[in-house]
């Protein structure tokens, strides 16, 4: 959540950031509530001040009035907290003057292409070529779980496990510290990632507890510095994980997602760090140069966009997307997100740490994703052969035993 500092000395800031992104708070109203607080406290500190005088020792009904009066302002100060609070968590953070406006991926500035792209071509289609090599089930999937629940088989299972591995040694040698993370997490951690209230119909929910399904390894890796106070010698943190992921993509019906390019569920490896707010930006674009090495490892075209105010979402201060060319859907498609969310996380978390003088601050955090099943499905269209085989990219061969190509002796067609 923003600074509330920011609600009293510059209001019509935070006006302009709810209107640009769309939020419905009412900020008057916040800061109504915000102003009728911090009077109450004040009252409520005096009433306090006023129990220690001496006179109340022999004035018992004096002391007993006051005693109710402070009850009365304790009782209105906890009421008012929480509409006030229930307002201030739903504002969304920040964003640079240079932010695309728009309102939704259709709005978002290309910045580069990278790679040559082959012709687009629904035959490509990678559930089509999963399917015939016997490698990707989407129909076995769907009869097990329902719609958006798919199998990787054989060869299949192998790439997957190898772009993974592959993504998971190269963070590595980034630096990045390996985490296996817990695929529940309670409520106030879903809040304190800014994953609540916002996409709070993304989760799967496990009924008479408080603990929902992990949409991302994010969520936890981000939750374990949770109410702590880091030593300022361990900034940067640098982390990543490996995980399945749930969502249940409540409004995607309609949209073009054949096969398993939008699911339910998927696995990703993820990288996060927490940082010096000074140096944020330089982790944005770091997280942004691994995606970017990732997939030319992978020998898959790409773009890069700058996200416009209408698809960044509510924690996000500055988020690039990287996008994947799709022969079969004739378009490059969203594989990779990378935000700057600044001190957003880290205030609704209590995640601080001591700077240079010593006060203790709040850092910034950096949530970008390392590589998911989508370059695997990327993989399947743009590296198929005429005789129907799939070349495995030269980064990803050691992983699979030297194996040059996928499914040799399956039927081109």
């Amino acid at each position: 959540m923003i600074d509330i500092a920011l609600l009293r000395t510059a209001p019509e800031l935070v006006r302009h950031v709810c209107h640009a992104k769309g939020s419905d708070v009412d900020v008057d109203k916040l800061i109504s509530l915000d102003s009728e607080l911090r009077s109450t406290q004040v009252h409520a500190e005096k009433l306090r001040a006023d129990q220690k005088n001496p006179s109340l020792r022999t004035d018992i009904e004096a002391a007993r009035a006051l005693k109710a009066e402070l009850q009365r302002a304790t009782d209105k100060l906890r009421t008012l907290q929480e509409e006030r609070d229930a307002l201030w968590v739903r504002v969304p953070n920040l964003f640079p003057d240079d932010t695309p406006p728009g309102d939704d991926d259709e709005d978002n500035v290309e910045l580069r292409r990278v790679g040559d792209p082959v012709p687009a071509d629904e035959a490509r289609a990678h559930d089509t070529i999963g399917s015939r090599l016997g490698i990707f089930d989407m129909a076995r999937g769907a009869e097990v779980a329902g719609s958006g629940f798919y199998y990787w088989k054989g060869d299949g299972a192998r790439l997957a496990w190898a772009i993974f591995s592959y993504a998971q040694d190269f963070l590595v040698g980034r630096g990045f510290s390996p985490m296996l993370t817990p695929l529940v997490a309670r409520e106030r951690t879903f809040f304190g990632t800014g994953y609540l209230p916002f996409f709070a119909d993304q989760l799967y929910r496990i009924a008479d507890t408080d603990l929902s399904l992990i949409g991302t390894s994010e969520q936890t890796l981000i939750g374990y510095y949770g109410d702590t106070i880091i030593d300022r010698a361990e900034l940067p943190i640098q982390v990543t994980a490996f995980s399945p992921c749930f969502r249940t993509e409540a409004g995607a019906a309609g949209r073009s997602n054949r096969g398993g390019y939008r699911v339910h569920q998927f696995h990703k490896v993820e990288q996060i760090v927490i940082c010096d707010p000074a140096e944020s930006e330089h982790w944005l674009d770091e997280c942004q140069r691994n995606v970017e090495e990732l997939l030319t490892g992978l020998e898959l075209p790409y773009r890069v966009v700058r996200v416009c105010l209408g698809d960044m979402g509510a924690p996000a201060y500055k988020k690039y997307d990287t996008e994947t060319w799709f022969p079969s859907f004739g378009a490059y498609r969203e594989t990779h997100s990378n935000t700057n969310l600044t001190d957003y996380q880290a205030r609704r978390f209590k995640i601080r740490f001591k700077n240079a003088d010593g006060k203790t601050v709040f850092p910034h955090t950096i949530s970008s994703t390392g590589i998911t099943d989508r370059a695997a499905l990327a993989i399947l269209e743009n590296h198929v052969q005429p005789d129907g085989t799939i070349a495995v990219p030269k980064a990803l061969r050691s992983y699979l035993g030297g194996q040059e190509r996928l499914g040799a002796g399956k039927p081109a067609v």
